[in-house]
């Protein structure tokens, strides 16, 4: 992972106050865990609300980095900002308040990670499935890492190489690398690796010591190493080739023409469905696919959206119902990997997509 510089990203705020510190009840606190006392620069004439939503946007990328779900990234936040609104008034002016808020967020995601449960993509979990094989029924939703809206996480940055880091580290195949790694490691390597924090920043942070958090770093980058995605090339901004991939590959599908998406796929191309467990490698089975459990696709048309530094689609069928959110990856002048994601109830709201084609809308 190339690191950015040492500003981090500054968020340009989420919500408004209705939706944001005051939109939801927080959990129960854990009962084992000392919240931290809040330390902040000198109080100005900023409304509290305003200082805290201004940093919505950056503490939603973090907290999905370390969880692997959008929606348990927005909870965490909810709680972070609640938590934070309630001891706001003793400030002492010690440290940033973007340090606090921080701290306060990594023990809300470290506290939901004490069940021990790893999100995943299904080629974490198994071997290429056969198109001739059962579908299945899926699995859990808490299984499977999903997809995040760009917007929901990523803040405009001055530094095009920020910018870049920032896109490679939500990249669906990077976070499923760090659900690999024990909760504190996680929040070590995000925090050094990431946002470019220093080791004495991140010791103070997790009450700990720079020797620790070193020592947590190293492990942390070997067990990357070891998952073969470690995220050392940082991906560039669509090219004039990109574009023209993107829509040979969208009048392919749209027109379901498996010769002309023959063309555009890689060799050794992937094929994902959360909640399904099956997966498929290569275009001969994927097109296989397509022509036989996935037949319904023919018809389908797919509206533009920006899912976790990729391009991505939402996928509707010919009678205008939600398919899937798709999230595709591209090398070589190929598509590599087409990820959907099926559970069209939550995420297509979540992407501010309408329920039936043409459809106005989420309120």
């Amino acid at each position: 992972m190339k690191r950015s510089s040492t500003s981090g990203t500054t968020a340009d705020g989420g919500s408004g106050p209705a939706a944001g510190v005051t939109g939801r009840a927080p959990r129960e606190e854990s009962a084992d865990r000392t919240e931290p006392e809040p330390r902040t620069e000198p109080a100005d004439r900023t409304e509290p609300v305003d200082r805290l939503e201004a940093h919505r946007t950056e503490l939603t990328g973090y907290c999905y980095r370390m969880l692997g779900s959008a929606f348990e990234a927005e909870d965490a936040v909810q709680e972070t900002m609640v938590r934070a609104w309630r001891a706001y008034d003793r400030f002492e002016g010690r440290a940033s308040l973007r340090s606090w808020l921080y701290r306060i967020a990594t023990n809300v995601c470290l506290d939901l990670l004490k069940g021990g449960q790893r999100r995943a993509r299904p080629m974490d979990l198994a071997s290429p499935s056969s198109v001739d094989g059962p579908i299945g029924a899926g699995l859990p939703e808490a299984t499977w890492i999903g997809p995040v809206p760009d917007q929901r996480v990523l803040s405009s940055a001055a530094d095009p190489a920020e910018t870049a880091v920032a896109r490679e580290s939500v990249r669906l195949a990077f976070i499923a690398a760090l659900q690999r790694l024990a909760p504190r490691q996680r929040a070590v390597l995000i925090l050094r690796e990431v946002l470019s924090w220093s080791a004495s920043e991140v010791a103070e942070l997790l009450g700990s010591s720079v020797a620790s958090v070193n020592s947590a770093l190293q492990r942390a980058r070997a067990t990357l190493a070891a998952s073969g995605d470690t995220a050392d090339v940082a991906h560039q901004p669509l090219d004039d080739a990109q574009q023209a991939l993107l829509r040979r590959y969208v009048d392919a599908f749209e027109r379901f023409d498996m010769d002309a998406l023959t063309a555009v796929l890689h060799e050794d191309s992937t094929l994902s469905m959360p909640p399904l467990e099956l997966w498929l490698r290569g275009r001969e089975d994927i097109v296989k696919w397509m022509l036989g459990p996935g037949c319904g696709c023919e018809g389908s048309r797919l509206v533009p959206v920006a899912a976790n530094g990729r391009p991505a689609f939402g996928q509707y069928r010919a009678d205008g119902t939600p398919w899937a959110i798709q999230v595709i990856e591209t090398a070589g002048g190929r598509v590599t990997a087409l990820q959907c994601f099926l559970d069209t109830e939550r995420l297509f709201p979540l992407f501010g997509l309408p329920l039936r084609h043409g459809g106005p809308p989420p309120g």
